[in-house]
């Protein structure tokens, strides 16, 4: 997972893609970390977003790194309670605590689970990192 963390933070902006009944929506992220070996994003109980991904945890993150590799994934979102996980977003994505804290139930943490990630490009053949 390490290797799609890089690859996430040096893009700086993901995509991350949800669906709405049949319609799809995409917003960007920035904030991602890695705890306990899985990527895990951040978001609020009050966005349409998280309502999106309990209705359907399926998901798909897109980003571009430069002008010719961008990479894929795509997995199944879970929903990680402790406090620990919380915690550990806002350790690594400081900026994140002026908006959030883990006790203010409202902030949620995710994880994907059975992620594939491809990353892809113009001249050279596509590569799973996961």
């Amino acid at each position: 997972m390490s290797a799609v963390l890089d690859y996430l933070k040096d893009c700086g902006v993901f995509y991350i893609a949800t669906t709405d009944g049949d319609q799809p929506r995409v917003r960007p992220f920035g904030a991602v970390c890695e705890f306990e070996g899985r990527l895990y994003f951040i978001t609020a109980n009050t966005k349409n977003v998280y309502k999106q991904l309990v209705a359907n945890p399926r998901v798909e993150i897109s980003a571009m790194k430069g002008q010719d590799s961008w990479i894929r994934l795509d997995g199944e979102a879970k929903f990680d309670d402790r406090r620990e996980a919380r915690v550990a977003m806002l350790e690594a994505v400081p900026v994140l605590k002026n908006m959030y804290n883990p006790d203010d139930g409202v902030m949620v943490v995710f994880y994907l689970d059975n992620v594939k990630a491809t990353v892809c490009s113009f001249t050279e053949e596509p590569k799973e990192l996961a």
